[in-house]
């Protein structure tokens, strides 16, 4: 839905541009900021704006005063945010300005993405745009009646003299704007299922063929730019081939797997993903990096690794969290939310060369590496500097420089780490020290998908590292989770992205483990979702609880993006809940979840992924395999090596509590048992065994 808007309101819109150094005023004095734990909030805690974080306090100012709010959004890693920052709000003029006719509000969307969620669709309704940083003007009811993203200083100046004087001469239309946009933003919140369609094939197919011509041929990914790396759709073309034979959704998959790694927006040196490529090669990244981007990435390039045994993709997985490792990881146990793309004030500064660095640094072997990595004299990139973009045929460089390539990738690693010494001593970008529940939980499915590819006992034990820094920081009494955490403090109820990946966590660092511990707690998780989540009207959950503090509207996630949407996630755990534990009304719950996305499915697949990825489970035989015995570790680490998208896995040395695993343990033997609707085949001594007995 789009709001209409009068003219007078158009005069406050000016074109922007969509897309965020730790500042001080003049007289060093903190604001109330500082009280804060958010990185993002204390760049602005020396600011000489009078911000307050979101709360009542600033509502009821606002109140008293008479006056209009600005809510300004961002992130600690956001580029145009810093700009803003510099220009505007460092200002003593402009700070004066905001201070006298406004209360000032600043938000980081990463602790609050509910409130982002709101003020981010008015500047959709509005501009036809969105991005950050996010400036809305709101009345002292939080109704939202203008926003936009970044203004220069002069325009911010002229648009908050102009928001005074409507203010003061006009404030019904002030008003009725408001109350427009919260009708839109309100309508918009309400989430109708286009049909009730029944859970069958018919879908597959059409569906398939019109997703599988959205992607690039050439380069990978999506045909769009900028590119996005997208790891639940790719994943999903793996379950194509997989559960279809799909040839053209494996090679898709491939493609724009080897693209990415050797692409600009792998850090070639250090290892880890940046956010995503301003171009639609993957060569020139936005260089910030963030934790949910890297989380996922580990279970593609690990699954990736399962299908094809591309031993690339398994240099990849290591690289990246040995990267997660060396500047993400917290004493507490979990990891840090990001890196800045900027460093010293300047873009990417950290991760680009010119050419007479890399000579100097390399020596004799500077010639392979620079023709290795594409570098260019007068740099590939801008102001003579080079992204290293890493060549696609390795044996041109090797036939060229009459070498092996074992001996090329011995040179490529001993240049790697010169280069990770030399730039330590460069300026770091800054770190966005605040640890997310959901991000860390997407950091685990990826650990564990990373112990089940390649059976490393190390990326295990990170994995219940950070698993046991959740279970025992974050999840209270009552399973009611916290969303952030900063050296010892959590301030902030979590939203139902922190339970739905928790609960994904959980349901995996059981399938590594058999430690049943895992699966109670996800199922006690999940309960607590169904109890304060539950929207009555329809089969959702909404992205609040009950239990927080009521904004303009209670909205609901369920658009696929670069993260799978909550609900989503949320279908997908009760669905295996369901399997583990004999549950019928988390079967039944999930099943109408989907049903009701069939017909967006349809329409636009595209923005629905992660539901065609759970309507491919739903829609072929699902296998629930035991394994149990003395031993049970053997035969899993055979089994789960595997690419197995339609199963899990239980067991132990004993039965355990589970129903599936009861009568199964026969003394003095280890076996395996293949079910299905929770019928079991014969038991079987092998992996082999077990997978012919899953492929009729």
């Amino acid at each position: 839905m789009h709001t209409r808007h009068s003219s007078i309101f158009l005069i406050l819109i000016f074109i922007f541009v969509s897309s965020c150094n730790k500042a001080q005023n003049h007289d060093g004095k903190a604001n109330r900021l500082i009280n804060e734990t958010s990185p993002y909030l204390l760049q602005h805690a020396y600011n000489p704006v009078d911000w307050y974080a979101w709360g009542e306090e600033a509502f009821a100012k606002a109140k008293k005063e008479d006056k209009p709010l600005i809510v300004s959004i961002g992130y600690s890693s956001c580029h145009w945010c810093h700009v803003m920052e510099k220009e505007s709000f460092e200002d003593d003029s402009v700070a004066a300005l905001m201070n006298k006719y406004f209360v000032c509000i600043k938000v980081d969307r990463e602790e609050r993405p509910d409130v982002d969620q709101i003020y981010i669709e008015a500047a959709q309704m509005m501009t036809g745009s969105a991005g950050w940083p996010l400036n809305s003007i709101v009345l002292p009811d939080g109704k939202p009646f203008f926003a936009g993203t970044y203004f220069p200083k002069a325009q911010w100046i002229e648009l908050l003299n102009k928001v005074h004087e409507l203010w003061e001469k006009d404030r019904k239309r002030i008003e009725l704007q408001a109350d427009q946009i919260t009708s839109g933003i309100k309508q918009n919140s309400l989430f109708t299922a286009l049909d009730s369609r029944d859970i069958d094939e018919k879908m597959m197919e059409p569906v398939s063929k019109t997703w599988l011509k959205m992607f690039d041929k050439k380069e990978g990914g999506y045909k769009r730019v900028p590119k996005f790396p997208m790891p639940s759709n790719i994943e999903t073309l793996f379950n194509l081939y997989k559960l279809n034979n799909n040839q053209e959704a494996l090679e898709i998959a491939k493609l724009t797997l080897d693209k990415m790694a050797r692409g600009g927006i792998y850090d070639q040196v250090g290892g880890g993903f940046a956010r995503y490529s301003t171009d639609g090669y993957w060569k020139v990244p936005h260089f910030e990096k963030m934790l949910y981007d890297n989380g996922q990435l580990l279970s593609l390039y690990s699954k990736g690794y399962q299908v094809t045994k591309n031993l690339f993709y398994r240099q990849v997985v290591d690289e990246t969290i040995t990267f997660m490792e060396r500047e993400l990881l917290s004493d507490y146990g979990g990891f840090y939310s990001s890196l800045d793309a900027d460093s010293d004030g300047e873009e990417g500064l950290f991760y680009v060369w010119k050419k007479p660095e890399l000579d100097e640094a390399l020596g004799e072997s500077s010639n392979i590496i620079n023709d290795y990595y594409q570098v260019e004299n007068s740099g590939n990139w801008e102001h003579g500097k080079n992204i290293l973009l890493a060549v696609e045929d390795e044996k041109e460089i090797s036939d060229k420089y009459n070498i092996t390539l074992d001996s090329l990738q011995i040179i490529v690693c001993k240049a790697k780490n010169v280069l990770l010494k030399k730039r330590s001593f460069r300026i770091r970008p800054g770190l966005d020290d605040k640890i997310l529940t959901s991000w860390n939980s997407l950091a685990i499915i990826g650990l564990t998908d990373a112990y089940r590819a390649f059976q490393d006992e190390r990326y295990l034990l990170l994995a219940l590292n950070t698993g046991n820094f959740i279970a025992e920081n974050m999840i209270n009494d009552d399973f009611r989770l916290n969303r952030n955490f900063k050296e010892g403090k959590s301030s902030i109820n979590a939203f139902l992205d922190d339970y739905a990946f928790t609960i994904s966590a959980f349901i995996n660092l059981y399938q590594v483990t058999f430690d049943e511990n895992w699966l109670q707690k996800a199922r006690s998780l999940s309960g607590f979702v169904l109890e304060h989540f539950s929207d009555l009207d329809s089969d959702y959950f909404f992205y609040t609880s009950d239990l927080d503090p009521a904004l303009i509207t209670r909205k609901m996630e369920n658009i696929d993006n670069v993260i799978p949407s909550a609900n989503s996630e949320m279908a997908l755990n009760l669905f295996l809940l369901g399997n583990y534990f004999y549950d019928n009304d988390y079967l039944k719950k999930s099943d109408s979840m989907l049903k009701g996305m069939l017909g967006y499915i349809d329409e636009h697949v595209s923005s629905f992924v992660s539901w065609f990825q759970l309507y491919t489970l739903k829609t072929h035989d699902f296998y629930e395999v035991a394994i149990v015995g003395n031993d049970y570790e053997k035969l899993k680490s055979e089994f789960e090596i595997k690419f197995l998208p339609n199963t899990i896995i239980m067991g132990g040395r004993d039965e355990g509590s589970l129903e599936l695993l009861k009568n199964k343990l026969i003394p003095e033997e280890t076996r395996m048992y293949v079910c299905k609707e929770k019928m079991c085949k014969l038991p079987v001594a092998s992996v082999n065994d077990a997978l012919l007995q899953m492929d009729p």
